[in-house]
């Protein structure tokens, strides 16, 4: 008859002969897992940044999802200068970018890909009481420089005829962004340069501008127009841009009634580059997650289809071809 100490040798024998079977079973299961090109994706991406490419990246995020449900997408916006700084120090696997990659930045180890375009577009209230004159009339480069890059812009009547005296109240983004860059780069000068009130993200430019009758900001194409009715929002008219400088806008100038107007301006160049500009995921060094290297893949790929009606515009078949050797 065995001993209770023999027994409980024999219990405990039992117990670890177990735990070692299920580890190797377990361990056995997840490397086959990763060898294996057919297993399902699992595993969480994390991305911050732009305001500009937030919209389109959420609806990725979505489509994504469903097609893996154990994927997860967590998804921030804060700016494009946020998304830089978090892709960099690696907080996030991708950073949304709204501007061009500088050479400082490439040397701190940004990888950038291209995803889609849009651009910035200058905003004012839609009952400002100058209205009939400002669509008829627009306004030059030169003119927006005295309004974004003077300390006293003036009043509304020192650009279109008028009587009184309303003075211009002017909006700019305070944080790091590349709406602001955009702007600020078609104007000539840097974000800093800019004059205004400073207003944190596109929708805080956006409730500012609805705000105040006598208002002018900008905002990225998705904070002026509603995807759903293509219209502008509410409480905001767009500045048509006076190209050729000529006092007035042309046909040629004006494609500011609807969304699809703007992106065909866009897409055919009518619309300057700069404000318009190709939106980026950008990351530490090139990805190596299986999981966010399908994303872009797949975001460059499939995921175009959803650019349109998001309010982008799709790249080119041979910027996609080029941007996708990037990845590969």
């Amino acid at each position: 008859m065995k001993s209770g100490n023999q027994i409980r040798a024999a219990f405990l024998a039992i117990f670890i002969a177990c735990i070692i079977v299920h580890w190797n079973c377990s361990g056995g299961h997840e490397k086959a897992d990763e060898n294996n090109p057919g297993a399902e994706l699992s595993g969480t991406i994390s991305i911050s940044g732009a305001f500009a490419l937030y919209p389109i990246t959420v609806r990725w995020a979505e489509e994504f999802m469903k097609l893996h449900p154990k994927v997860r997408i967590d998804i921030s916006a804060g700016g494009a200068g946020k998304g830089m700084t978090d892709a960099l120090s690696q907080m996030v696997h991708l950073g949304m970018f709204s501007r061009s990659v500088s050479d400082a930045e490439t040397k701190q180890g940004a990888w950038y890909i291209a995803v889609t375009r849009d651009a910035v577009l200058p905003t004012i209230n839609a009952e400002n009481p100058l209205l009939s004159q400002i669509l008829l009339k627009g306004m030059t480069k030169s003119d927006f420089a005295k309004i974004f890059l003077a300390e006293t812009p003036g009043n509304w009547e020192n650009y279109f005829d008028g009587t009184g005296s309303h003075p211009v109240s002017v909006y700019t983004r305070s944080d790091a962004c590349g709406a602001a860059a955009m702007w600020a780069e078609f104007l000539g000068k840097n974000q800093e340069d800019l004059e205004g009130t400073g207003v944190f993200g596109d929708p805080g430019i956006a409730d500012a501008v609805k705000a105040d009758k006598y208002a002018i900001g900008y905002n990225n194409v998705n904070y002026a127009f509603d995807m759903t009715s293509r219209k502008k929002y509410p409480g905001i008219e767009i500045m048509p841009i006076d190209l050729n400088e000529n006092g007035s806008i042309d046909p040629g100038e004006s494609f500011y009634s609807c969304l699809d107007s703007v992106m065909a301006a866009i897409a055919s160049e009518k619309y300057p580059s700069p404000p318009a500009r190709d939106l980026f995921f950008v990351s530490k060094g090139k990805p190596t997650d299986k999981i966010v290297v399908e994303f872009l893949k797949w975001v460059l790929s499939e995921g175009q289809k959803y650019v349109g009606e998001a309010g982008y515009v799709k790249l080119s078949d041979e910027k996609i071809a080029t941007e996708l050797r990037k990845i590969n």
